[in-house]
């Protein structure tokens, strides 16, 4: 048998607990940081193969590493296992996390021939705290050569354009006073909100390409007739570059303040979690990928026909900028649903979403092993370390 016929073979074998593990995951949302029964069924699982594993890595309940193998190229699985709120695993973190899973299973398989170490690494909060980039600042990718994992998506790309992002709450806060009897007493902090969401909408017209923000309103008043003295919005600022984020967050703060300003409510930014920098798949691994996926089926023909790519965010784009990275997105049947909808958490527990599970795990198992024997590209990422 042939390296990548072991690998597979030894995916093939565990393909009951993978597909299950995914619908338990599925089954089980829970939002970052939070991911105690999901965490907790992945390293139920390694530990069933005999693996050992941490807990608790970088001081996160909800993060662990299993390492197996002694070669000199280290190979490290990302699996992502947060969900979103109200909506759960619409972003099908659940297939991630198995097809991680069973990418460390199939390389286990062959890394003494390969002579290659490889890793898998639960990496919680890819919602917005950004578990990765805590696990970067704790020194999780520091020997590490190459960092992989597979994202369900309505197309097969080899990668998107990931964008840098912020995540923020906004506070304004300003005074109660009766909306009827004694309105000039009150400062509305919900007009305040109102203001600073009108000047950003009129600032979308010199956006640049690539530039972004949304919002939602957590707070908004209690009753209709108290004016409002506190409201909260919680907003994602997006650009191309860290650098270009910070320019935007300029004129974006500054709408806030417009509104403040016209009020008299006091403003408040709390930033939260990490900011997500912008992503460089490195294409010589992301090559090798394509060729493992193709063999399986899978068709890139609107990467071949430089369709646009989508845009998103992810904290493996930070991880990207440590270690040589990919991050390929992989099809999933949605009809028609995008990410994010209550469509695709539903597509992301059918018989396909499974089939995913397994195709995702042998196409970056087989990654692996056409790296370890592409002499060139492994002295390459064996050699920046």
């Amino acid at each position: 048998m042939t390296s990548e016929e072991r690998s597979t073979s030894a995916i093939e074998g565990a393909r009951g607990e993978l597909i299950a593990l995914s619908q338990f995951i599925h089954e089980h949302p829970e939002l970052g940081y939070e991911e105690f029964v999901s965490s907790a069924a992945l390293i139920d699982q390694l530990e069933a193969w005999d693996f050992d594993v941490e807990r608790d890595s970088a001081g996160l309940p909800t993060a662990f590493r299993a390492t197996t193998g002694s070669g000199d190229l280290h190979v490290t699985f990302c699996a992502e296992y947060d969900a979103l709120p109200d909506i759960g695993h619409a972003c099908g973190h659940n297939i991630i996390a198995a097809s991680s899973l069973g990418a460390f299973l199939g390389v286990n398989a062959v890394a003494d021939e390969l002579n290659v170490r490889v890793t898998l690494l639960g990496t919680p909060s890819e919602e917005g705290g950004g578990g990765k980039i805590d696990l970067i600042n704790a020194g999780y990718f520091n020997d590490e050569h190459m960092a992989l994992m597979v994202h369900p998506f309505p197309s097969e790309r080899l990668d998107a354009l990931c964008l840098a992002v912020d995540h923020f709450d906004v506070i304004f806060t300003g005074k109660e006073a009766h909306a009827s009897a004694a309105p000039w007493l009150g400062i509305n902090a919900l007009d305040a909100l109102t203001i600073s969401q009108t000047a950003l909408g009129l600032l979308r017209q010199q956006l640049r390409p690539g530039d972004q923000f949304h919002g939602v309103v957590l707070e908004g008043g209690s009753a209709a007739n108290i004016i409002p003295s506190r409201t909260v919005g919680r907003f994602m600022a997006r650009a191309t570059t860290a650098g270009r984020l910070q320019e935007l967050r300029e004129r974006v703060n500054d709408c806030f303040a417009a509104g403040a300003l016209a009020t008299g409510a006091t403003v408040e930014i709390v930033e939260l979690g990490h900011q997500f920098s912008h992503m460089e798949s490195d294409p010589d691994i992301l090559l090798h990928y394509r060729h493992a996926a193709e063999a399986l089926g899978r068709d890139f023909h609107l990467d071949d026909e430089e369709a646009p790519r989508p845009t998103l965010s992810t904290d493996m784009a930070n991880v990207s900028l440590v270690v040589p990275s990919i991050h390929p997105l992989l099809m999933i049947p949605t009809d028609g649903a995008i990410n994010h909808q209550p469509e695709f958490t539903a597509a992301c527990a059918t018989p396909e979403a499974d089939q995913a599970v397994i195709d995702g795990a042998v196409a970056l198992a087989n990654t692996v092993i056409g790296v370890a024997r592409d002499e060139a590209l492994r002295q390459r990422l064996v050699s920046r370390r």
